[in-house]
């Protein structure tokens, strides 16, 4: 490793990241935008006597890395010693004996203009057939992370993704559909469309009704946008520094009996790497089990830290599992390969839906903020697609909702759910998630549009 040659710092680490991206824009049901972008980075990591810093340069010749290196080791001789810097860690800690999981496909990384186009078109086509009016993206990447360091480390991961959304324009009603995934052939652009431009057709001369606590049936892309604001509480660090909800709520029961929550890299839908900004092998953790929460997630200093805590004890199990982020960092680690497990039979969405008496189902959700971060009381706004259940039937478009709601109601209200699918929002990083329907969700108002 040329850096370790330029280096005289006691230890040194490597992140590697970069690739290629590409994305085709359109609106008005043209093309207006295709924009491509390839890049790499060095983000390099000197430790000196218990003191640490990184620099980064996206230039691989020897003089740019000489001058990152010196540069990372004049930062780290400024800094004041950190007591709970740990070594870096050795080769064991991402052993190769652990799950395979292939993520990247010559087919997504070939995708060219061309082909992004023709994606385009195809979803541009619905919009006509339905006389609507489509915008969105079609987009592909291939990627690499890896992380080295100077006793041996070295981790790496590939990755290849595929993305489309597409929202469908009506003169007073909308539809959205979105979705990524890492082989372009499980991608389906023209059924999103179609999907997307009958949410606008069937939600067209939408209806007011009046703001209060309603059965909400709520879409995968409104389950992930609301939950996703509670999975940064769940590490380690979080909890040491008194800014997560589970503070005094681990091993308690929080949610429903049919709320069951892992991390999980290895999971057949989800992505991503299989170690943390450390090099560490990512563990499967279970965070919640029939409604209690079992265990956080940790870097390898802050589950240290934990030990010598007054928290020792009061957090379930406590050893490192591959969740932290690159150090230094005030972050820690979160969970960030959620997967919600099914309990009990699920139903479909239509099934769902026959089953009932008066609600309403929202698509997405969007602008969201946290209110009260103990009892995590969200608040935002329904978007492209909200409707009115009755006698169980859709009975047409409603006029959007802003929400007051807290999570951990929600989930303990949770009635039926459908198969975990992997989702896409706009508001949180991708999960495998299913529709729910929660009753006495708290719609707080209702909005002009």
């Amino acid at each position: 490793m040329r850096v370790k040659r330029f280096s005289s710092a006691d230890e040194v680490e490597v992140l590697m990241a970069g690739g290629r991206s590409a994305l085709t824009r359109f609106a008005n049901n043209i093309i207006t935008q295709n924009v491509e972008e390839e890049n790499y980075v060095l983000s390099i990591r000197s430790v000196l006597g218990g003191r640490t810093a990184r620099a980064t340069t996206n230039k691989w010749d020897d003089n740019s890395l000489r001058h990152a290196v010196a540069s990372s080791e004049a930062l780290a001789r400024v800094q004041q010693p950190d007591p709970d810097l740990l070594p870096v860690p050795g080769p064991e800690a991402f052993a190769q004996n652990g799950p395979q999981s292939i993520r990247a496909f010559a087919e997504t990384a070939s995708l060219g203009p061309a082909e992004r186009a023709q994606a385009v078109q195809t979803m541009v086509a619905v919009a006509g057939r339905h006389r609507l009016t489509a915008a969105g993206i079609f987009a592909n990447s291939e990627s690499m992370e890896a992380v080295l360091n100077s006793r041996g480390l070295a981790a790496f991961h590939r990755q290849t993704s595929a993305e489309a959304s597409i929202t469908m324009l009506a003169e007073d009603s909308s539809g959205w559909q979105k979705a990524n995934v890492a082989n372009v052939a499980d991608l389906a652009p023209e059924r999103l469309a179609e999907i997307a431009a009958g949410k606008a057709r069937d939600s067209a001369h939408p209806r007011e009704l009046p703001p209060g606590h309603y059965t909400v049936i709520l879409e995968p892309a409104a389950v992930l946008d609301l939950v996703g604001f509670m999975f940064w509480d769940w590490g380690g660090l979080a909890v040491l520094d008194q800014r997560s909800f589970l503070n005094n709520r681990i091993g308690t029961k929080l949610f429903g009996d049919n709320i069951t929550i892992g991390d999980d890299v290895y999971h057949p839908l989800q992505s991503g790497a299989p170690f943390d900004g450390e090099g560490v092998r990512r563990q499967r953790v279970q965070l919640v089990e029939n409604g209690v929460v079992k265990n956080l997630v940790y870097a390898r200093a802050s589950a240290e830290k934990i030990k010598r805590s007054e928290w020792a004890g009061k957090t379930g199990e406590v050893r490192p599992t591959g969740h932290g982020f690159p150090v230094p960092n005030e972050a820690g680690e979160a969970p960030l390969n959620v997967v919600f497990q099914p309990v009990g039979p699920a139903m479909s969405l239509d099934a769902m839906i026959a089953d009932t008496e008066r609600g309403i189902l929202v698509t997405r959700l969007w602008y969201i903020r946290e209110v009260e971060p103990y009892e995590k009381i969200l608040t935002g706004m329904t978007r492209d697609g909200t409707f009115y259940v009755e006698n169980g039937k859709l009975q047409g478009g409603l006029r959007n909702f802003r929400f007051n709601q807290s999570l951990i109601e929600l989930l303990a209200g949770v009635e039926q759910m459908t198969e975990p699918v992997r989702a896409s929002g706009e508001e949180s990083f991708d999960m495998v998630v299913p529709a729910m329907k929660v009753r006495r969700f708290n719609f707080t108002e209702v909005t002009r549009f």
